[in-house]
């Protein structure tokens, strides 16, 4: 489950920049296409956090769609699945949005 090291990652890259003051919640950006699955973040948040400055903290997660372009006809449509198609049937696609994975913003107490 890489979702455990993405959440340590998340954990520890908050830890380094606030250091021992207490978070009380955080939001993150999981893109529909980025391959995480937000409620597998979800359930390693509560143990990663154990221990540290954001025990107990809340986690948001938001989920924004895909959106791709297709070079061969040029429209941009919305794709939420990992097979990347254009309406018109071509896989000539440009993936513009859905792959991302960022903190948004960390509450502090």
């Amino acid at each position: 489950m890489h979702e455990m090291s993405i959440t340590q990652s998340v954990v520890d890259a908050i830890v380094s920049r606030l250091g021992s003051q207490a978070v009380r919640s955080v939001r993150l950006e999981i893109g529909r296409l980025s391959g995480v699955v937000p409620d597998s973040v979800r359930f390693c948040f509560d143990v990663v956090c154990a221990g540290t400055s954001l025990d107990g903290a809340e986690l948001e997660i938001d989920e924004p769609p895909g959106r791709a372009s297709c070079r061969d006809c040029g429209a941009e449509f919305g794709i939420d699945d990992p097979i990347l198609l254009c309406p018109c049937g071509s896989a000539n696609v440009e993936v513009l949005t859905g792959r991302q994975l960022r903190i948004k913003s960390v509450e502090v107490v």
